[in-house]
Formats: C-alpha cells, sequence, structure tokens
C-alpha cells in the first residue's frame, strides 16, 4: 500500500469483494454458522427433542424397560431426564441410538 491509498476497513465494500492474496487462507465460517453434516440423522436434533419423541413414541413406561434408568422409570419428567442425560454420557448414548432405532421403524413403517 502506498501512502496516498485509503486504508481498507474490515467489511467495508472495497475489502469484501477483493479476492484474497495468494497462499492465504481461507477466513474462518462465522461462528453461528452450523457445520453441513447431511447424512447425520440426530445433526440439529436437541436433546430434549429427542427425549420428547422417545416418550411421545413408547410412552414413558416402554422407554424406562428400553433404557433402565431412573429418571425414566420413577416420577419421569423431561426436565429431570435432561438434568441427567446432560451429565451422563453412557446413558445419552444409550438415548441417541435407541432414537435412531425409532427413527428407521418410523421410516421402515411409513414404506409399508
Amino acid at each position: 500500500m502506498n501512502a496516498n491509498e485509503p486504508t481498507p476497513i474490515p467489511g467495508s465494500p472495497v475489502t469484501e469483494g477483493a479476492p484474497a492474496a495468494p497462499g492465504t487462507p481461507a477466513p474462518p465460517s462465522p461462528a453461528g454458522a452450523p457445520a453441513k453434516q447431511p447424512r447425520n440423522p440426530l445433526h440439529g436434533v436437541t436433546l430434549e427433542a429427542m427425549v420428547v419423541g422417545l416418550a411421545d413414541y413408547f410412552g414413558w413406561d416402554e422407554l424406562g424397560q428400553q433404557i433402565p434408568i431412573r429418571c425414566f422409570q420413577i416420577d419421569p419428567s423431561v426436565g429431570s431426564s435432561l438434568k441427567f442425560l446432560r451429565k451422563t454420557p453412557w446413558a445419552r448414548e444409550k438415548v441417541e441410538s435407541l432414537y435412531l432405532f425409532m427413527l428407521r421403524d418410523q421410516r421402515r413403517n411409513a414404506q409399508e
């Protein structure tokens, strides 16, 4: 840059469309932009949505039999389940696995 050129301002139209210098890495994606995962059925599904979906599909009694944890068996609620599952990775994995089974089962039943 020489002294007569104005200093570019980040985000201004002058620098926004300008091509990057060769060898310069591409700017990182914005922090709020989700990564693309088209083949991941769990992508974008919250733990709450999984618990509610499983409770609607199986019912709390059956859910407590499928995954024998107290938050599904004794006075079950979405809130108590979320609190436990967020702190317990092995239980969350079981919920995710059962949720994937439920999705496959729903897809299979829809095709018949």
